[in-house]
């Protein structure tokens, strides 16, 4: 069984071997019928999939991926090992289905470090073949708020010592775009009271095949915008993928105090009591 949040390519072809693993495929339809790690199971609403942190859209969340992750053949004994095509073009969103088995309460999951392109990049087969699990019934438990904070705890947080990172692109940091889906697809453009940003892409290093940088580079570009290891985070983006790409990161670099507003500015921005900080940041 791996322990491990980050895994390579070898690690994940020899666990296939040795051990119960449902490996999910995160990427377009279209993608995995290109090539595919064999026997991977493809669930791209982990990407697409918009949630709010309203009672009733936590519960449409847990039913929807729940019944999805039980039907992919998890069931508490395996371990699920999700990737995306490589962790920089994919929004996170390999990430985003470890933060979603997380909040569920499933225990074993991995992400490929490097996503498909690592997989490739070893020499590894391919399939082109859809897979068929067995459904299985998912242990779906109640985790509370260890993984995810709402709208009603992000407010009661601005101004108490947690800090807000933004992670989105450059143009919204700066009130340029609502999303990444365009300009104006939010109704406000802005970032949450006294934020700070570090662009998701500086978690990683770039490359033939890029990867979350170490421990010590990610602790040192919190270190940047004032974030030490023991410094309580609440971590956003627009609809909580790149945020979970930087909450896997800092996972990985031994930050445990650290939580997702994963309605984030889809949900955030379309609230007019809601305050939000407009126009440039400096």
């Amino acid at each position: 069984m791996s322990e491990s949040l980050l895994i390579n390519a070898s690690k994940l072809e020899q666990m296939m071997k040795s051990e119960p693993v449902v490996i999910i495929d995160t990427r377009s339809p279209e993608a995995y019928e290109q090539g595919h790690i064999p026997g991977a199971v493809n669930i791209h609403s982990i990407f697409t999939f918009l949630a709010t942190s309203t009672p009733e859209g936590l519960a449409e969340l847990k039913d929807n991926f729940a019944t999805a992750f039980g039907e992919a053949g998890l069931s508490g004994e395996e371990t699920a090992v999700l990737y995306e095509d490589s962790l920089n073009t994919g929004f996170g969103q390999s990430c985003r289905g470890y933060f979603l088995l997380t909040y569920l309460g499933y225990e074993k999951v991995s992400i490929l470090q490097g996503g498909y392109q690592s997989w490739l990049a070893e020499g590894f087969p391919v399939s082109l073949e859809a897979s068929a699990p067995v459904a299985k019934v998912f242990p779906l438990k109640d985790t509370g708020n260890e993984f995810m904070v709402d709208k009603d705890d992000v407010l009661a947080a601005l101004d108490s010592g947690t800090v807000m990172l933004d992670v989105r692109d450059v143009d919204e940091w700066i009130a340029d775009s609502s999303s990444p889906y365009g300009k104006d697809f939010c109704p406000r453009k802005g970032r949450l009271p006294g934020a700070v940003w570090i662009e998701w892409y500086r978690m990683m290093k770039p490359g033939a095949v890029p990867m979350l940088k170490s421990p010590d580079e990610i602790l040192a570009e919190c270190k940047t915008v004032g974030i030490e290891k023991d410094t309580p985070v609440y971590l956003y983006c627009f609809k909580g993928a790149r945020a979970s790409n930087t909450l896997v990161a800092l996972k990985s670099a031994g930050m445990d105090n650290v939580k997702l507003y994963f309605g984030s500015w889809n949900e955030w921005s379309r609230d007019p009591s809601l305050p939000i900080e407009e126009g440039l940041p400096f």
